[in-house]
């Protein structure tokens, strides 16, 4: 778990206790998922007017995950924010970084070999964090689903290329939110009820999954989140979320383990619609 920021590991946590806190710290929880941007920069004054709380819960709220008070717990705020800056400098900055901080010249060879470790910390996360009850869910979503929409931007766009070209294979009527020409309005628009939005994204969300997934709701489609934290900008309000958490190698996420589960996703898919067509057809029907 290396590879997680210190806000995301404590957003896990919260995660996984949100529903044994007490409903004032449930609201704290709920607002730092929402402002973590803006947590380093707020005094507990404005969390807690923000939380409809009085500022001793924002303190309880910090003490219960172990940390003195709510200064220090800011400060982890502050210190992922300044990470995240790091993280989102160019790709020429990060990779004058990696030179500023190697040890003499690095073997190609050696970074190769970094990410591939990565990318196998990230899969074996995968195995042993994945959810068998909500992938099940996930697929039945998609069995029932008139159409299936797909939205990721950025550097997970590649991966709703790649799910939209798999789930073409089906008899699924399957779009991809592209946002060509900037309409990604004009692009989900239709979604419906009987549809599925499959969103895709990753801190800092993408703005484009999440207005996506905002319209879904409304217009009463179900979605499928494809992401790190069930407390999530996106995960939050997802009916079902599929959680990834990334290996990383010299400042650079892995997409490994993303693509591998939208690749089961795809064949689990398949095999339930074969089987639907099987049970359709009697014994011999085809025989000549």
């Amino acid at each position: 778990m290396g590879t997680l920021s210190a806000v995301d590991e404590l957003l896990q946590r919260i995660a996984s206790e949100f529903e044994t806190l007490p409903r004032q710290l449930q609201n704290v929880a709920s607002y730092l998922e929402k402002q973590r941007a803006n947590i380093m920069v707020q005094r507990i004054n404005e969390i807690a007017s923000g939380c409809d709380v009085h500022p001793s819960a924002v303190v309880r709220f910090a003490q219960r995950f172990g940390y003195s008070g709510f200064s220090e717990m800011q400060a982890v705020f502050r210190h992922d924010y300044t990470e995240g800056v790091t993280t989102a400098r160019s790709y020429q900055q990060r990779i004058r970084k990696v030179i500023a901080e190697g040890d003499g010249n690095l073997p190609t060879s050696h970074m190769a070999l970094r990410f591939i470790d990565a990318s196998r910390v990230g899969l074996d996360e995968l195995a042993k964090s994945l959810d068998a009850e909500q992938f099940e869910a996930a697929v039945d979503l998609l069995v029932k689903a008139e159409n299936i929409y797909v939205v990721a931007v950025r550097r997970t766009f590649s991966i709703a290329s790649y799910i939209v070209y798999a789930l073409q294979h089906t008899h699924k009527r399957v779009h991809l939110v592209s946002g060509l020409g900037g309409m990604y309005r004009e692009q989900i628009r239709s979604i419906g009820k009987n549809d599925v939005l499959i969103a895709i994204s990753y801190p800092p969300y993408g703005k484009e999954t999440l207005y996506c997934s905002r319209i879904a709701h409304q217009h009463k489609a179900k979605v499928l989140a494809i992401t790190d934290s069930a407390l999530g900008a996106l995960g939050r309000e997802a009916h079902i979320t599929l959680l990834v958490n990334e290996g990383s190698a010299f400042a650079f996420r892995a997409l490994t383990s993303t693509i591998c589960l939208c690749q089961a996703l795809f064949v689990a898919l398949a095999y339930k619609l074969e089987l639907k067509v099987e049970e359709t057809i009697h014994p011999g029907e085809y025989d000549d």
